[in-house]
């Protein structure tokens, strides 16, 4: 993509960032930026505090299971500022043999519950976590169902409140 097409947060990152931006790409005004996991939560914070960016609430993060592909997982934040009234789609690859990424909890305290849903969902482990436990299946819950290798026929015992 031509550098003059790329939007004023993508052209920022690269400049700041370099190579732990490893790819970008605009399509349909969806601004996207494939990052290196080590550097999330500095990405994340100059996002957030960059005065022409200002991208002030994180909307949401979700975990993407890549079935057959190395590295296999994706983090994805979706990201908005309200002054600026632009978005922007971060993205980090993670291997299946360590699929661990640091907690961005400290830059956007809400994204909190949306780590610990994909943590619970994926088995993605956020470093640094306030309280990284399960959100949505219960503490003995087996495996990560929303990764596309659990079995959906798989039977897990209904529990009750803890007494």
């Amino acid at each position: 993509m031509a550098e003059e097409t790329k939007s004023q947060a993508l052209r920022k990152l690269i400049e700041k960032f370099g190579d732990a931006v490893v790819m970008t790409h605009s399509d349909f005004g969806d601004d996207t930026a494939l990052v290196r996991r080590e550097k999330i939560v500095e990405i994340c914070a100059f996002l957030r505090d960059d005065p022409d960016l200002l991208f002030d609430f994180a909307m949401d993060l979700t975990g993407v299971d890549y079935l057959g592909e190395v590295p296999r997982f994706e983090v994805v934040y979706h990201l908005y500022s309200l002054e600026k009234k632009h978005r922007v789609r971060i993205k980090a690859r993670l291997h299946e043999e360590d699929p661990t990424i640091d907690s961005v909890s400290s830059v956007w305290p809400g994204m909190n519950w949306y780590e610990r849903e994909a943590y619970d969902m994926y088995g993605i482990v956020f470093r640094n976590h306030p309280n990284l436990k399960r959100i949505l299946m219960y503490e003995g819950f087996v495996g990560h169902p929303l990764r596309k290798d659990y079995p959906k026929a798989r039977r897990q015992p209904t529990v009750g409140p803890e007494e």
